[in-house]
């Protein structure tokens, strides 16, 4: 089955996911950027977001965050949703009691990530039903960097394995990021070759933040094992992306499914509901970086925004 994929508001997503007279399951993906509580963790990098470090952050500040990832996750409005670059278990759980809409259940490992920050996913479990969890480690040969996150979840009646991602940036120059980045999509497939293998029938979505676009190398080598980037028909819309650099958008934020959630068996991908949540709120409008993602921080200085990548979402439905 072809995918069709369509960009669109939230609106008319809820409209056309009615008309299938089965209740979709909803799946989101978000990079919070740096969701760090007040504490100095002599175990992490987070000096800076830290009473007394260089942003000169404080209870109102912190507060304001955690009130504004709030109001992304209720407009996103997903019975499952992946984040990163959250710090740990106690931010998620402040988030969860400013978040109004649902009453999340949260799963979270500590990663051994330089920065300190990790992967995450929130489910509601009058939903999705959790058969097991596990972080897979990605021990890269140049340091320590965040695991990936790989639930085994049910829906309708169906298993579904969810894998949670924020492959290495291009922080100190891309040639020196994308070997790492090989090497994380290399992980990747070993751990989905050994699903397929014990299930060839399995059903696998990857949801993160990759630091590529769909048609560059890595994102490529999934496709080797049948995986496909549901965001690669965006690319070249103009003022469409989730990520801004240098004033051109990307599509790092991405939901990657495989084969056996493209056809019409099972589980399947609704038609047209891959959706980034692009409100005028959650970019500049103004400035020299008019159309960038409205960021929390600019440097050390506070701007008072969400996150300098926007939110995905997606359906699927039980067949």
């Amino acid at each position: 089955m072809k995918i069709k994929i369509k960009y669109y508001s939230f609106f008319l997503v809820g409209l056309m996911s009615l008309s299938y007279g089965k209740e979709p399951l909803s799946i989101g993906f978000w990079n919070v950027e740096n969701l760090f509580d007040l504490d100095n963790d002599p175990k992490k990098n987070d000096d800076e977001f830290s009473i007394g470090g260089r942003k000169n952050v404080n209870q109102e500040i912190y507060d304001l965050k955690i009130k504004h990832c709030a109001e992304v996750i209720f407009d996103l409005d997903v019975d499952v949703l992946g984040l990163c670059e959250v710090e740990n278990l106690r931010v998620l759980e402040e988030l969860n009691r400013a978040y109004q809409g649902r009453d999340y259940d949260i799963i979270h490992y500590d990663s051994p990530d330089n920065r300190g920050i990790d992967n995450a996913l929130l489910y509601d479990k009058n939903k999705f039903s959790i058969i097991s969890s596990k972080p897979i480690k990605n021990q890269l040969k140049t340091g320590n960097t965040r695991d990936i996150l790989h639930v085994l979840g049910s829906y309708g009646g169906r298993e579904l394995h969810i894998f949670v991602n924020h492959w290495p940036s291009n922080y100190g120059g891309k040639e020196k990021a994308i070997p790492k980045r090989t090497a994380t999509a290399e992980l990747i497939i070993k751990e989905i070759k050994k699903i397929k293998k014990n299930d060839n029938f399995a059903e696998i979505i990857l949801l993160g933040d990759f630091n590529e676009d769909p048609n560059e190398k890595n994102i490529k080598l999934l496709e080797d094992i049948d995986l496909f980037s549901l965001m690669k028909p965006m690319i070249g819309k103009p003022k469409v992306g989730t990520y801004v650099y240098r004033g051109k958008d990307l599509f790092y934020d991405q939901i990657i499914v495989n084969d056996k959630l493209q056809d019409t068996h099972n589980l399947s991908i609704v038609n047209e509901s891959i959706y980034i949540l692009d409100l005028p709120k959650y970019r500049q409008q103004e400035g020299n970086y008019k159309h960038f993602p409205f960021r929390f921080w600019a440097g050390n200085r506070l701007l008072g925004g969400y996150s300098d990548h926007l939110a995905v979402r997606v359906e699927i439905i039980s067949n």
